[in-house]
């Protein structure tokens, strides 16, 4: 398209007829057809002077979109045959496997199930060109009648807007663009989303029900924050020789070693003293291989850990279900109601700077002052009476929290 000088047409007489003769594309023909539409007659009612011919002329072929992009793009995507469900196909692989920002196995598994529980039985025999908006309204009703919840119906809508707009021209320009309507598609508003959360209590409730790597693991998730995937892929050699700062390189999805979810989540997380010495303890002079591994070696899944025992726990102590960011929503809050300093919360929580003001700043940077911001702000829970020791082995006392102090006031040592 983009070689084409665009056309005015030929002013041609035909019949008793001022026409205008042009070049068209049609749908299933590589070649473009030649198309006349009559202007005014010759003489009598209706007869127009030669520049208003010629204007009507240009009039008509823009109507009938000769000089079109959008007509262009849509008689090839007609001309492709393409079904919305083979299109689907290659755009779920495509992302799985570009260069650029390629999905997690996690991500990917769940637009599948969508597509085929949701999407593809509706549409999927569907011609791309066909999907539009009111496609939309009806999946969306649909999804609304099985009782989906806002958040889901809207995360599910989004793989069909990504496979409609993944069919590129030679140009690399969508097919079909399309400008979605949620006011037409009655998408439901997304509000009032659940965020569940524990509570200190709930994590010492935990933790005393609990033992080996999985108090060990909950402990950890509660004390620093991190993402599951980030703890299940933390190695011993990442751990400082201290045991209070852990240094986090990749994630795990689905028990497969990658990157972390975002640039920031490589970070140095911090520690309390308390929680350092009960890691100590656990690793046990390893020097090696991963904090929490099967028998083989291999990290631990999220899934297995979640089913097998974090959820039947939860049961057991009448506690409503939760997923691991619950533990990560408590560290947060904790470090907020000790007034931590926003751009060290998120550095610790693997968060991107926000503002510039965040970039100028440098406590991330300064290990001391981290370590001592962990140490005064404590866990916000209570460690399991049987780990708490008097000396850590390495010098420094241990309790098994802080007190929860109104101000942060701390000293950094030069």
């Amino acid at each position: 398209m983009s070689r084409r000088s665009g056309q005015v047409g030929e002013v041609q007489r035909h019949g008793k007829f001022w026409t205008v003769r042009f070049r068209l594309d049609i749908s299933e023909q590589e070649k473009r057809i030649y198309h006349r539409v009559k202007i005014c007659p010759l003489s009598g009612p209706g007869l127009l002077t030669r520049p208003e011919i010629q204007r009507r002329a240009r009039e008509i072929v823009d109507s009938c979109g000769a000089n079109s992009e959008e007509h262009f793009n849509q008689v090839q995507g007609m001309s492709l045959g393409v079904t919305f469900r083979e299109q689907a196909k290659w755009w779920l692989e495509h992302v799985q496997t570009r260069n650029r920002k390629p999905i997690r196995a996690g991500t990917a598994e769940g637009w599948k199930y969508c597509l085929d529980k949701w999407i593809l039985p509706a549409i999927g025999d569907m011609p791309l060109s066909q999907v539009g908006n009111p496609t939309l309204k009806g999946l969306v009703a649909t999804m609304k009648k099985a009782g989906l919840s806002a958040k889901t119906i809207d995360d599910y809508i989004q793989p069909v807007k990504m496979v409609v707009g993944s069919l590129l021209n030679e140009e690399g320009e969508p097919i079909y663009p399309r400008k979605w309507n949620n006011e037409f598609i009655d998408m439901p508003v997304v509000e009032n989303q659940r965020q569940p959360v524990v509570m200190g209590e709930e994590v010492s409730n935990l933790l005393n029900n609990c033992d080996g790597f999985h108090r060990m693991l909950y402990a950890l998730k509660a004390g620093s924050g991190l993402r599951i995937g980030e703890a299940l892929a933390v190695r011993v050699e990442l751990v400082s020789r201290d045991r209070r700062t852990i240094e986090i390189q990749n994630s795990t999805d689905r028990g497969q070693l990658g990157p972390t979810k975002t640039p920031a989540g490589v970070r140095f997380v911090d520690l309390h003293p308390s929680l350092g010495a009960m890691l100590d303890r656990f690793i046990d002079g390893r020097t090696s291989g991963f904090l929490f591994s099967t028998i083989s070696g291999r990290p631990m899944t999220r899934q297995n850990i979640m089913n097998r025992h974090f959820n039947p726990l939860l049961e057991k102590l009448g506690l409503e279900r939760k997923g691991y960011h619950a533990f990560r929503r408590f560290r947060v809050t904790h470090l907020r109601e000790n007034r931590v300093p926003e751009d060290l919360i998120r550095f610790w929580l693997g968060h991107k700077d926000r503002t510039i003001t965040d970039k100028y700043s440098k406590l991330k940077a300064d290990g001391r002052f981290r370590r001592a911001v962990a140490e005064q702000v404590g866990l916000g829970f209570e460690l399991p009476a049987s780990v708490v020791v008097e000396n850590d082995g390495l010098g420094a006392n241990v309790a098994p929290n802080a007190p929860k102090i109104d101000k942060l006031e701390l000293s950094v040592v030069a």
